[in-house]
Formats: C-alpha cells, sequence, structure tokens
C-alpha cells in the first residue's frame, strides 16, 4: 500500500535530489576550468574551496525544496507546476549564494576570486538537470501505475455529483494510479454502479471496513442533504488513522475555485475568486487598457477615417452607432461601433439579432461585420474605461434581464469590465452561437485571469479573432 512506502520514496527523491545539486555543481566546475573549452587563466582558487562550498549548497537548496513545495505527493500536481516551482527555487537559491559570497568578500579576501561565472553555469545546469531528472521519475510512476503498480486504493462515502466528478476524473487519467474499491451510501441501492464503481453498501458498513486497514484514503463525497453525518463520519475516520479528503457537493452552488479566508479562526469561503478584485492587477490591467487603446486608436486612425468615409459616402445617418450595454456591476453605458445598418426605428432595432443575409445589413456594414471592423471604435470606450481590451463581451439590457433568468451564473460576467475580445470569441463563441457555452468560457476567464492571459488572447485575437463566420 502507498502508505506503507510513501515515507521511503520521499527519502529516496531528496538523495536523488542532492546528487543531482551536487552533480550539476561538480559538472559546472569541470566545464569552467577543467574541460578542453575551459579558460585556464581563471579560477586561480584551489578545487578544494570550490567544493567545500557543496556543504552549505546542497543542504541549503534541499530546504528550498522543501520550502517550494516539491516534496508535496505528486500524484495529481500539472507538470507545468512542479516546473515553475523548481525554477523558483533555484533562483531563490543561486541569488542566496550570490548575496553570501558578496558579503564574504569583505570578510575574506580570496573570495573575490570565487568565480561567478562558473556558479551561473551551475545555477542553469542545476535548473535543467532537476527538470530532466523529475519529469523522468514522472514519467516512469506513470508507467508503472498504468500497468497496476504504485496505486492508492480509496473509499468514496457517499453518492453525489462530487462522487461521480472524482470518479470520471480517474477514469481519465490512469497515470495517477487512484483505484476506487467502491462507494457507501444510504440512498442508492447496494450494486447501483457508475463507470465501473459499486455502492457496496450503506454508510454504517465504514464500522467493518476501516479496522480491515486495507484503503489508503476515504473520501467524503456526501450529497448536500446529507451533511448533518459529516461530522460523525470525518470523526469515525481519523479514529482509524486512515487519511481523509472531503469533496464538498457544492458544483451547483460554485462553479469555480473557491478561496478560504480567515476571521479571527473562522475559516471563511468565498464562492468564487476574482483575481480583479486585486487592487495591483486591476491597475496593472488599467494601464494595459490605456496604453492599449491609445496605440491602437493611433495605428488604425487610417483605416478608421477611410471606414467613415464610406459608411457616410454609402447610405444615410450618422458614422458611429451608439448603443446601450450592461458593464462591470450592471451598469448601463454606451458602446461605439461603425453604423453597419441602414437607419431604423427604435422597436426595429430591438426586434433581434442580425441574422444570415439581414436586409438590415448595409453591403459596406457586410463586410464590416465579417472582419470586425464594426468593433474599432469601442477602443475610445476601452480609453475612458467603459470596456477593456480583454473581457466579457458586453450585452444589451433586454438580452441580460432575459439571460440572468435562463443561464446560471450568467450575472458573473459582470464582476469585470467587458472587452473587446474575450476567451469565448477566440474559441468561436460569438454572434449567433451558444450562450451557455459563451458564459463557461466568460467565467473560466475571469477566475483565472492574469496579464499573461489577456496577453495571449490579443494575439491569437489578430490571428483567429477577427473573421467571424457567425458575424451576419
Amino acid at each position: 500500500m502507498i502508505k506503507d512506502n510513501q515515507k521511503y520514496f520521499n527519502r529516496l527523491h531528496v538523495v536523488m535530489d542532492a546528487l543531482v545539486v551536487a552533480g550539476s555543481y561538480i559538472l559546472a566546475w569541470w566545464l569552467m576550468f577543467e574541460s578542453s573549452f575551459a579558460n585556464k587563466t581563471i579560477g586561480v582558487l584551489p578545487m578544494g574551496i570550490y567544493f567545500s562550498a557543496l556543504y552549505f549548497i546542497v543542504p541549503g537548496y534541499l530546504i528550498l525544496y522543501y520550502m517550494f513545495r516539491l516534496y508535496t505527493p505528486k500524484r495529481v500536481q500539472r507538470a507545468e507546476d512542479d516546473i515553475l516551482n523548481i525554477c523558483k527555487a533555484n533562483v531563490v537559491g543561486i541569488t542566496l549564494v550570490l548575496a553570501v559570497l558578496f558579503l564574504a568578500n569583505s570578510l575574506v579576501e580570496y573570495m573575490r576570486d570565487f568565480s561567478r561565472s562558473m556558479l551561473a553555469l551551475f545555477a542553469v545546469l542545476n535548473t535543467v538537470n532537476t527538470i530532466l531528472i523529475r519529469t523522468l521519475i514522472r514519467r516512469v510512476l506513470h508507467f508503472f501505475r498504468r500497468r497496476g503498480y504504485n496505486l492508492k486504493y480509496i473509499l468514496l462515502v457517499g453518492y453525489s455529483r462530487a462522487a461521480e466528478a472524482y470518479i470520471d476524473r480517474i477514469v481519465q487519467n490512469p497515470q495517477w494510479g487512484y483505484v476506487v474499491r467502491g462507494i457507501l451510501d444510504d440512498t442508492v441501492p447496494r450494486g447501483a454502479v457508475y463507470k465501473g464503481v459499486k455502492v457496496l453498501g450503506a454508510i454504517d458498513n465504514l464500522f467493518y471496513i476501516l479496522p480491515e486497514n486495507k484503503l489508503d484514503e476515504i473520501a467524503v463525497t456526501l450529497s448536500l442533504p446529507d451533511y448533518d453525518r459529516l461530522e460523525e463520519i470525518v470523526g469515525l475516520c481519523e479514529k482509524s488513522g486512515v487519511h481523509t479528503t472531503f469533496i464538498p457537493d457544492y458544483n451547483s452552488l460554485i462553479s469555480g475555485k473557491p478561496y478560504t479566508e480567515d476571521l479571527g479562526g473562522l475559516p471563511i469561503i468565498n464562492i468564487r475568486y476574482v483575481p480583479l478584485t486585486n487592487t495591483v492587477n486591476a491597475v496593472a490591467k488599467r494601464t494595459m487598457d490605456i496604453v492599449g487603446s491609445l496605440l491602437g486608436l493611433v495605428l488604425t486612425s487610417p483605416l478608421l477615417l477611410t471606414v467613415a468615409v464610406l459608411i457616410k459616402a454609402t447610405s444615410r445617418g450618422p458614422v458611429i452607432f451608439a448603443q446601450e450595454r450592461v458593464g462591470r456591476h450592471n451598469k448601463i453605458f454606451k458602446m461605439y461601433k461603425f453604423r453597419t445598418m441602414y437607419l431604423q426605428e427604435d422597436s426595429e432595432e430591438k426586434q433581434g439579432w442580425t441574422t444570415r443575409d439581414d436586409p438590415r445589413v448595409t453591403k459596406v456594414g457586410r463586410l464590416l461585420r465579417r472582419t470586425s471592423i464594426d468593433e474599432l471604435p469601442q477602443l475610445f470606450n476601452i480609453f475612458i474605461g467603459n470596456m477593456s481590451l480583454v473581457g466579457p463581451r458586453p450585452e444589451r439590457p433586454q438580452y441580460v434581464e432575459k439571460f440572468r433568468e435562463e443561464i446560471p451564473r450568467y450575472m458573473i460576467k459582470h464582476q469585470v469590465r467587458p472587452g473587446l475580445t474575450g476567451w469565448a470569441q477566440i474559441n468561436g463563441y460569438r454572434g449567433d452561437t451558444s450562450i451557455r457555452k459563451r458564459i463557461e468560457y466568460d467565467i473560466f476567464y475571469i477566475e483565472n485571469w492574469s496579464m499573461g492571459f489577456d496577453i495571449k488572447i490579443l494575439f491569437l485575437t489578430i490571428f483567429k479573432g477577427f473573421i467571424n463566420e457567425n458575424a451576419y
């Protein structure tokens, strides 16, 4: 069982990391001073002085690896997260080494000759080697787990949507090495099966199963109506010494990454994490919007002027069309677009979305819509603060009122500024497409925002976001 062998594996991991750090340091020293590429005029210090530094560097790096959570279980951790933590630990490590060396210069004169180039080479080699070794270990473990070794045996207590979602992910990821022995539940009949996992009986069977000590983990997956038994079940599991996890059945209430806060010792669960509520993030995004919109207006000014002339020359009416949209915090604002339709009465304009071959659209307007050029005046909205370069697309008030009742979590999109382009639009959900799927992508963007994510969306917009087959 995992719990019998995990401590030995963790110790082996520490030993391997120590060997990698020491090996990378020795390799860097050899390349700098002894290889055919070495510059014999540098490195005047004796070999023993360089190697004596290993007494401090190796344990120091192991402590940093522990601090950056490189010794926590990796079964379900993404490889990208592991690599990022390795890079962070090594950056901090080499920074501390250089800082100590700088301080030592004033105390020990010969330390001035300690090669900084060798340390830089060590930092690169150690980072690369650690990533390669850990990737190899990950691949080997995945190989054995797919073949039935190094498995983790789990029992689910409670049949719920959370239990089904948990089983779904385990079935989709055999490399994790998780095996669900079964489910205990008081309402679902014994023998019922979900994706190969059977209901073994009632929850009270825990009294007989736990003493057998054949499980690595108990996952409490009670449905919401059964939460009155939660304290009893957790207490029973902890008495047995089996590692216990709790998977809340709140997907119908919370569809994202909730986070907790401490209120004088009282844990508070925030239903939704929105990175842009952070002041630093909000200021950074607003700065990018101001700079980006100004740059966009300057670069597209010849195109804006040309389009304005074409619109004025081919149909009567204003060049710019201002339409009410719902923005951040549900506030109504005027969103600007190039006019692409013939002049209409208000009742006609509110009749609905445009459709294929819509007679209300002008010939010039059809081209502007297909290429999304009609959206460029929204750069002014971005500059004055109604909109952002990237965000959920804003909708008209009448549709917001309709969708807020029909589509769960629709109003979440109004927690941030609407955007000129967005994650949903990049993935093809714009124009006459599924509103539900659009909201799913919008919520994913809101909960996973980063400056890098915005830049990625803007970059993809250039290549695949302007031409829109669903724009009529």
